[in-house]
């Protein structure tokens, strides 16, 4: 096997590419869109992304993790903002550590710069993919501004071209291939909180902020320049949606009264919510990912998920380190064998990241600013203490470990079994601390 097509240059194809190329192929990427480290193309729709654990294991497999960590922010706690602009921090892990905060665009550009580099690896920008053989890994590609057609033969070809993929669409005319595509009622709009004048940020940088209200939310994370990068998500109809916010007045009126501290610290409000789109936010599910030894999905042409635990795109790393892991280990000798196999691997993952993702919107929207969540936290934090073998709380599991998804998701189902009793019994605000609850947890355990 000498020559590999990947179709999108997004992080998770670029990543690929980079894994590929320090294997020795021929790699060609193909993006349709044009190139974004010279064009503002991303405007709008950058919703920040975190690289945790899972994330990171890829990029120090690529040797990567140097150059990665300079456009990051860490990040260690959410804090919460309510109605009346008080905070409140929850550290994510009792031992201190941290999600990372990046600009989707800042990394997708580094990913393509160190592709670029390899001698190896082509990048092709304005091609869009119209058709593919796959049985054969043969391409059809349109230049999207003078609408000439090449044709492209490879040995194997990716689908890494997202939520709404070519390549999936294709694979979706065989026998026996199962889609669904499940939108939730909220979408999601980008908007700022700048730096201050002299480049510092207005609000801690090393905190993931929410205002959580219930049916909705909205979040900020930080960038390196000084600013914040904030998205809105809001149901699309309804007493508090999109729909009702028709002008400035409208607009204004609702901030005020529900994020009446976040108002202030964004002069662009307007200009943002009215000039940047309002996008969609699905859940991808099919299956099998793969065709023959010729064709793989990757990435959310596989699985696209809600940004809410924040691991698309953890997950679609995790897709490239477990091929590249396959790759080393058993070797391409036996392609349509070693594509099974990550299919396999993949597959339960996807699908609990995607129900998990959907759970931790309530989480993040609702539950955090309940009484009865905080308590939970603290007796799941001091369980971990004592306990790390035998109790680590699902947002550990999921964002600072490499335990598979299906396992955190199975484990959390356990979790939240025991501690509703828990929560249930008389008195357990002032006997949480007990040896007596302890005890009960350890023996339902």
């Amino acid at each position: 096997m000498k020559n590999i097509t990947i179709v999108g240059g997004g992080l998770v194809g670029s990543l690929l590419a980079i894994f590929l190329a320090k294997k020795g192929y021929n790699i060609n990427v193909y993006e349709r869109r044009p190139d974004l480290r010279k064009t503002n193309i991303l405007a709008g729709r950058s919703i920040n992304l975190v690289i945790s654990h899972r994330g990171w294991n890829a990029i120090q497999a690529a040797g990567l993790e140097e150059e990665i960590k300079k456009i990051t922010v860490p990040v260690y706690a959410r804090i919460t903002h309510d109605v009346h602009g008080n905070q409140t921090k929850h550290p994510y892990s009792i031992e201190n550590k941290a999600i990372w905060s990046v600009s989707r665009g800042g990394l997708n550009a580094k990913l393509l710069d160190i592709a670029e580099k390899f001698p190896n690896v082509s990048l092709h920008f304005n091609y869009k993919c119209t058709d593919v053989d796959l049985d054969h890994a043969y391409a059809t590609f349109e230049h999207t501004e003078n609408g000439k057609n090449i044709d492209v033969a490879a040995d194997l070809l990716f689908g890494a071209d997202g939520a709404y993929s070519l390549v999936r669409q294709k694979m979706m005319q065989k026998d026996r291939f199962n889609f669904s595509i499940e939108y939730i009622e909220h979408g999601y709009k980008e908007l700022v909180i700048p730096a201050n004048i002299d480049g510092t940020h207005q609000l801690d940088k090393n905190g993931l902020h929410i205002w959580p209200r219930r049916e909705f939310m909205l979040m900020a994370l930080a960038n390196t320049d000084g600013s914040f990068t904030c998205t809105l998500f809001f149901p699309y109809e309804g007493e508090h949606s999109f729909d009702k916010i028709k002008n400035e007045n409208d607009l204004i009126h609702f901030f005020k009264e529900v994020f009446p501290d976040a108002i202030d610290l964004m002069p662009t409000l307007v200009h943002d919510f009215f000039e940047n789109k309002t996008s969609s936010l699905a859940i991808v599910r099919c299956s099998p990912w793969v065709h023959k030894g010729k064709v793989a999905l990757i990435g959310d042409a596989a699985h696209a998920i809600v940004p809410f635990y924040g691991e698309g795109m953890n997950c679609g790393f995790e897709d490239c380190f477990v091929f590249n892991s396959l790759l080393e280990k058993i070797g391409d000798t036996d392609m349509e064998s070693l594509l099974m196999d990550y299919h396999q691997l993949r597959k339960p993952n996807g699908d609990a990241i995607a129900e998990l993702s959907l759970r931790n919107f309530i989480e993040m929207r609702h539950l955090v600013a309940e009484p009865s969540f905080m308590l939970r936290k603290k007796i799941e934090d001091k369980m971990q203490e004592k306990y790390p073998n035998k109790w680590l709380p699902l947002y550990s599991q999921v964002k600072f470990s490499n335990i598979p998804y299906h396992e955190a998701l199975s484990t959390s189902k356990k979790h939240d079994e025991i501690m509703e009793k828990i929560l249930t019994l008389e008195s357990i605000e002032e006997k949480w601390n007990s040896t007596e609850i302890e005890n009960k947890i350890l023996n339902m355990l």
